[in-house]
């Protein structure tokens, strides 16, 4: 059985990131009740899956389980070509524990340096998952937008690596648009839609 999201519903946004907390509310365009797991002091599982999709799932039931409610998960990354899809899953752990993106971005830059390639393409890939609670059932979808990397980064908006990340067909980095633009086709984007299809009446 296949349950649909009612608007007006209470959904709890399974993460501790304010930014992350933003953008899946502005998806949801208002139609729902939108509550931060990080708000009503949820504690953040362990991210022990192997995938985007997995670590998505994972953080929905467990969101789920404790609120009650219905919840909706992300798990979004960036992979670099010539790093081997590097950082991946792990593209919040080199950020560290203060989530120190400034940081990351260096990282990065200097891990393609110690490569000798000129390749700077990468992508971001999103899974977004949604659970009812109690074991109830879920829904998982993924979206990956393409591009390269610029250093040094540039702009201010966003959060993570978008600074540094400029999609294919465009001038400005993730960093640089307006939110409403990069919104409307970001790798987040690519995977809301496929959720809407499953799950919007």
């Amino acid at each position: 059985m296949t349950l649909k999201l009612i608007n007006g519903q209470k959904i709890v946004a399974a993460t501790h990131n304010p930014g992350k907390a933003k953008e899946l509310a502005a998806l949801l365009d208002g139609r729902f009740t939108v509550l931060a797991a990080g708000a009503l002091g949820l504690p953040e599982p362990d991210e022990t899956e192997t995938t985007f999709e997995g670590n998505a799932l994972l953080k929905a039931r467990h969101a789920a389980n404790l609120s009650g409610e219905v919840s909706l998960a992300d798990d979004s990354g960036m992979s670099v070509t010539v790093l081997g899809g590097a950082p991946g899953i792990y593209s919040a752990r080199w950020a560290g524990p203060e989530k120190d993106f400034a940081m990351a971005m260096d990282k990065v830059a200097e891990r393609i340096e110690e490569t000798g390639s000129e390749d700077t393409s990468a992508w971001f890939t999103c899974a977004l998952a949604v659970a009812w609670p109690n074991g109830g059932p879920a829904v998982v979808v993924q979206g990956e937008v393409h591009g390269a990397l610029v250093f040094p980064a540039r702009g201010d908006k966003g959060f993570g690596y978008d600074p540094i990340f400029v999609p294919n067909g465009y001038d400005q980095t993730f960093g640089e648009m307006e939110p409403a633009q990069k919104d409307a086709m970001s790798h987040r984007a690519v995977a809301f839609e496929k959720l809407k299809a499953a799950l919007f009446e």
